[in-house]
């Protein structure tokens, strides 16, 4: 196997360096001056498609491209948090040092009428703790649930309903209590003012999160909690969007840009997530654009998110020709992207 070397400057912290990745300690010299320990995707979808008749799971073959596609953008590792678990849960299982490591949550957590239809099994309040035995059984790490969510016809989600809490508040605690005691912990989809009951029941990170409060945060912070807020999805224009719905999102937008850089006085962990629309680096760039440094916005992308998940990046590296910190939008453009010592790009 041949032993890649890069000299350079390695981010967020920006330190100079020589990383040896290989035996052969001379080695043959990486494209690149600057370079990052691997990106990671705490937010990703591998088998979640959204078609023109609602988002559906996919099988393997789908998984497949979908991880080459972010080991191309630099993704060492993934958070994937909800799909199809025979799928997600085996990906969890295998490592595979030709792609990106998979942490998996498996099934989406949700009783009927409470997610996309076609995207989940619903889980009945009183079988949610045996679901959430299942999937830790199974190689769930991480379990996702749905904590809010709009009203469901049968065509998907009704535009313009109430937003509702999915679970009982103290079914939610017993469900984390439970996932804690077996060594997982939880993430919780909520676009809601119920993030303050579920924050207050334990969840481990928020997934989206666009209602968040300061004081939100201090909870959350307190006990070292994650925040995803996939701006990607949760603030980019949609196709044929009316002046109402524009005017919601840049209100949405402006309320995040307010409250995205009190995460880390609080101690809140920042993390990127694609989601199913977006990239790390395109996440990266939202995050700036929302308050956040460049660093920073690097760090959650990064080593951030590496320490939160109980990685190490050892072995990973993506290399760019320009300063990403002068020049974000190179981060969508890698030199190079070795992966597990092996260089695939």
């Amino acid at each position: 196997m041949t032993t890649w070397v890069f000299e350079g400057t390695v981010l967020p912290a920006g330190d100079s360096a020589r990383l040896t990745f290989g035996q052969d300690p001379s080695g043959e010299q990486l494209p690149g001056r600057y370079a990052v320990p691997g990106l990671v995707d705490s937010h990703c979808h591998l088998t979640f498609d959204a078609t023109v008749n609602g988002p559906v799971l996919r099988g393997e073959d789908f998984a497949a491209d979908r991880l080459a596609e972010l080991a191309g953008a630099g993704v060492s590792a993934l958070r994937d948090v909800g799909g199809n678990r025979d799928v997600t849960l085996r990906l969890a299982r295998d490592a595979d040092d030709g792609r990106p490591l998979v942490l998996a949550a498996g099934r989406f957590l949700a009783p009927a009428g409470a997610y996309f239809p076609q995207a989940y099994e619903p889980v009945a309040p009183e079988d949610l703790l045996a679901a959430v035995e299942a999937e830790i059984a199974d190689g769930a790490t991480w379990l996702k649930l749905v904590g809010d969510f709009p009203e469901v016809g049968p065509d998907g989600p009704i535009r313009g309903s109430k937003i509702s809490p999915t679970y009982d508040l103290e079914l939610v605690a017993a469900m984390v209590d439970l996932a804690h005691s077996r060594n997982a912990r939880v993430a919780a989809h909520v676009n809601t003012d119920h993030v303050t009951g579920l924050i207050q029941a334990g969840i481990d990170s928020v997934e989206h999160g666009t209602a968040l409060t300061e004081r939100d945060l201090e909870a959350l912070g307190a006990r070292g909690g994650a925040w995803t807020p996939t701006l990607s999805a949760s603030v980019s224009p949609s196709p044929n969007e009316t002046a109402e719905q524009k005017a919601r999102r840049e209100g949405r937008s402006a309320y995040l840009a307010s409250v995205l850089p009190l995460a880390e006085r609080y101690g809140v962990r920042v993390l990127t997530g694609s989601d199913v629309v977006g990239t790390v680096a395109g996440e990266i760039d939202m995050l700036v654009k929302h308050g956040l440094s460049v660093e920073q916005a690097i760090t959650a992308a990064s080593t951030g998110a590496q320490d939160f998940l109980g990685l190490t990046g050892t072995g990973n590296l993506v290399t760019y020709e320009a300063d990403p910190r002068d020049h974000p939008d190179v981060l969508a453009r890698p030199a190079a992207v070795v992966l597990s010592n092996r260089r695939i790009r």
